[in-house]
């Protein structure tokens, strides 16, 4: 049974419908991208879960239990796109906050704000005001409190997307620990962030779910061979290189000025005839690699088919 179960999940906003009847589980333990480009739905999607925002139509249903009013939010941890803070409180005030609206009494609060704290490497600034913190110490603070209460559920809507390189690593590094003890759902429009955290995908488009499973598996579905041909910048190179878009085995080519991108049917064939056309030929060849298409492109397709 799926820790989380949504069905036929939609959501309308006047004439609009930006969710439009998804479904799908989240395992226990598992850590799920939510893909898709701005404006696919992740954000609405996520706030239906978190119970911010209530459904239009379909079901939500947490350990088996429909839920259709966000009664299940004391498991849920959630980190919104562009989490707000009262800059005027400390970190630790902050957290303490978040800690007592989920019912925690005083001391358990404080013990687990201490904990949580020092988890998301604020335990140095708590005293601090959080107008004073950068950017990826907000989003630590909002992991911070979004983890307080130990929830069994962490939903992460675009968590770094707003950070600079350091901010940005500091966040993937917690999720990476984070995901080994918690359910996550982690929305993004950044597959390399997927990648290195998740080890499964759901891909949206139009609200609408149009991948969904492991990320090993959607790779295997929609990884191609793929040679990168870079020839010296004279005219007769260059008109041959625009002319191997025609070649039988050649499923889509790319050039982009002395370098073609060939996705091929078969890499040993295209690149036996290809290698034998430089030589009878005389190409200036600069760089001749074989290899396979990139998850960044596979999320290309499936999200502006």
């Amino acid at each position: 049974m799926s820790f989380l179960s949504v069905d036929q999940l939609t959501k309308r906003f006047g004439s609009g419908t930006p969710v439009k009847g998804i479904s799908f589980g989240l395992e226990r333990g598992s850590c799920t991208a939510l893909l898709g480009p701005n404006g696919a739905g992740k954000t609405t999607t996520m706030r239906m879960l978190a119970g911010l925002i209530a459904p239009s139509a379909g079901r939500i249903t947490v350990q088996g239990r429909q839920h259709s009013s966000g009664d299940y939010r004391s498991l849920i941890g959630y980190l919104p796109q562009h989490p707000a803070f009262y800059g005027w409180m400390t970190g630790e005030e902050f957290v303490l906050y978040a800690a007592g609206l989920s019912g925690m009494g005083r001391k358990e609060a404080r013990e687990r704000t201490r904990t949580v704290l020092e988890r998301v490497g604020l335990a140095e600034a708590a005293k601090r005001r959080i107008a004073g913190y950068s950017g990826g110490m907000k989003q630590r603070l909002g992991l911070a409190q979004a983890l307080v209460h130990q929830p069994q559920l962490l939903l992460l809507d675009e968590p770094v997307s707003a950070l600079d390189p350091i901010g940005r690593r500091e966040v993937m590094n917690l999720l990476q620990q984070l995901r080994t003890e918690t359910t996550i759902l982690f929305s993004t429009h950044v597959l390399p962030d997927a990648e290195e955290v998740c080890d499964r995908i759901m891909m949206m488009r139009d609200g609408e779910i149009v991948e969904n499973g492991e990320l090993q598996s959607l790779a295997d579905k929609y990884r191609r061979p793929l040679l990168t041909i870079e020839v010296d910048r004279q005219l007769a190179a260059s008109e041959w290189l625009e002319s191997l878009g025609a070649r039988p085995f050649v499923q889509e080519a790319r050039i982009q000025g002395s370098i073609a991108l060939l996705t091929v049917d078969h890499i040993e064939e295209a690149r036996r005839l290809i290698l034998d056309e430089v030589s009878s030929r005389q190409i200036p060849l600069i760089s001749f690699q074989a290899g396979v298409t990139s998850l960044e492109e596979m999320f290309m397709k499936v999200v502006t088919a």
